[in-house]
């Protein structure tokens, strides 16, 4: 009986391939928004990425790790005093311009490490040296900034180890270039030691960014930062504290996520609609035929699962086309980096359930329809 169902599906191509076209256009709109919604919610905390560190000391309004509130200098020690940790070292971080050998000016996210242990330091170096930061002047660049379209501007070229421009009207050196995760606002990288890093700074009272810290071994992470936060009235924040926080603020504070939900639910609203308008279409079409099934003793329950068989083979061949087009996609914009794509597996299901419950709804039209059919229909003219 179910291979009938099957071939009663692909006898009407017409009906079939816009119930696959719909399918996978509602496949495709779910996977691919949520992908790149995906992608932007983790340049929002790239930071964590590309500064590692196991406990993020903040002020204490600080909600976000791209948010800098400037602390005391002596905030450092009183950290550094709590039991538990076992050191901690400063960090500045702030959006400086830089000035390229054509006179025009850059933004770019300055990163200022602690000169003695460089803790913090980018999770991959693809040249250079990153020791060499303690020399002054001296600054490592990522793969973004090192580009014609940014700080290797006026050169026609991109940036290489030994070529200088400027920040503030400071002469900075690079002497390694590395490999980051993409800053949420788009600005590329750059390092230096604190040190240097407050000279490129417009000088301020206060100018202590960060505080990154590590646990003694055999201490709880997330025991000693709220240690820190009882002790210091600072914000302590462990990797997956400080995640949450981040993601937490963009849902809060910006329309990406509802723009991007709003998108994914339209998606499977519009599979419903396509796809339960026109199953039932075919459902209709066919009717003389299921009528000729349920006068030869098919029961409803036997009728209602040859529908539910067609609806979920469409479905699951239409959500292999819309995943497919899907991972097209990323594979294009991979090069380029935007717009931000991560595939998620665990969503992947996810969608693939829900279009199978829009198969299932689709179906339900059409089994009301037959369970109050008549098997008398086939004898009429």
């Amino acid at each position: 009986m179910f291979l009938l169902a099957l071939k009663m599906l692909l006898g009407d191509r017409a009906k079939y391939w816009m119930l696959v076209g719909g399918l996978a256009f509602s496949s495709l709109l779910m996977t691919q928004q949520y992908s790149v919604f995906q992608g932007l919610m983790s340049w929002t905390t790239s930071h964590m990425r590309n500064m590692r560190a196991s406990i993020w000391v903040v002020e204490s309004r600080v909600e976000q790790v791209n948010e800098s509130k400037a602390m005391r200098d002596t905030d450092l020690n009183r950290v550094r005093s709590v039991e538990g940790v076992d050191f901690a070292v400063p960090l500045f971080q702030g959006v400086l311009k830089a000035r390229t050998a054509d006179g025009s000016d850059k933004m770019i996210q300055m990163i200022g490490l602690h000169a003695g242990t460089l803790y913090g330091r980018p999770p991959r170096m693809i040249e250079g040296d990153i020791a060499q930061l303690r020399l002054p002047n001296s600054v490592v660049i990522d793969t973004l900034a090192m580009e014609v379209t940014r700080l290797g501007s006026g050169m026609g070229r991109p940036l290489k180890v030994g070529d200088v421009f400027e920040i503030n009207d400071r002469e900075a050196r690079v002497v390694g270039i590395c490999q980051t995760e993409r800053h949420f606002f788009g600005y590329p990288y750059v390092f230096s030691s604190y040190d240097q890093a407050l000279q490129y700074s417009p000088r301020q009272r206060k100018m202590l960014s960060m505080i990154l810290a590590e646990p003694k071994p055999g201490w709880d992470t997330a025991e000693v930062a709220q240690r820190i936060k009882s002790e210091t009235g600072l914000r302590a924040f462990t990797v997956p504290q400080l995640e949450a926080s981040t993601i937490r603020w963009v849902w809060n504070n910006t329309g990406i996520p509802i723009s991007f939900l709003t998108t994914i639910v339209l998606g499977f609203v519009v599979g419903v609609a396509v796809c339960g308008q026109t199953f039932y279409s075919f459902v209709l079409e066919n009717l003389r035929n299921l009528g000729a099934l349920k006068a030869m003793g098919a029961s409803n329950s036997l009728l209602a699962g040859m529908l539910l068989f067609q609806a979920m083979i469409v479905g699951l061949i239409g959500f292999g086309m819309g995943i497919g087009l899907t991972a097209l996609f990323g594979l294009t914009v991979a090069q380029s980096g935007q717009p931000p794509f991560k595939a998620d597996a665990a969503f992947v299901f996810q969608s693939l359930a829900a279009v199978l419950v829009i198969c299932a709804l689709a179906a339900l039209f059409g089994i009301r329809r037959v369970a109050k059919l008549e098997p008398a229909i086939v004898f009429r003219g």
